[in-house]
């Protein structure tokens, strides 16, 4: 999961700007194209009222992603790949290629067990056991899912 904060205002196309996040997210944590993943990456974009978010200058024109990820996902190299992919991601959106110097990522892991899917805490293993379904699913009607 992924949450952008931001003033109201940063980007004309939040829709967009979500789908492109999730995206890139799930190519860093490198899972198959599987509808487990792709209907489950998921970004909302919180608007701010301008006043509502402060650096300790007064400044207002920041932007904080957050991003949510089962525990051991992401690697020392795709932290960095995630990182700075959201980050141009979020400035190409905004059309302000100074904001890639104001935008915050924060990588947060869930805990084995706290990531919920169709109300149930899964663990690690349960993730994989459903993609392995899902795969052995694809693999008996003889496609791919793409």
């Amino acid at each position: 999961m992924i949450d952008v904060y931001s003033a109201e205002g940063t980007f004309a196309n939040k829709h967009t700007l979500a789908r492109d996040l999730a995206a890139a997210v799930m190519r860093w944590e490198k899972v198959p194209e599987l509808a487990l993943f792709r209907k489950n990456t998921a970004a909302f974009v919180h608007d701010l009222q301008a006043d509502s978010l402060s650096n300790v200058d007064g400044d207002g024109n920041y932007v904080r992603v957050q991003v949510l990820t089962p525990a051991g996902v992401l690697d020392r190299e795709k932290q960095l790949g995630v990182v700075r992919e959201l980050t141009d991601i979020v400035a190409a959106a905004a059309g302000d290629p100074t904001l890639a110097e104001r935008t915050w990522v924060l990588i947060t892991e869930s805990p084995d067990g706290g990531w919920g899917i169709s109300g149930h805490a899964n663990t690690g293993s349960d993730i994989a056991q459903a993609a392995r379904s899902e795969m052995a699913a694809r693999a008996e009607k003889g496609t791919d899912g793409n």
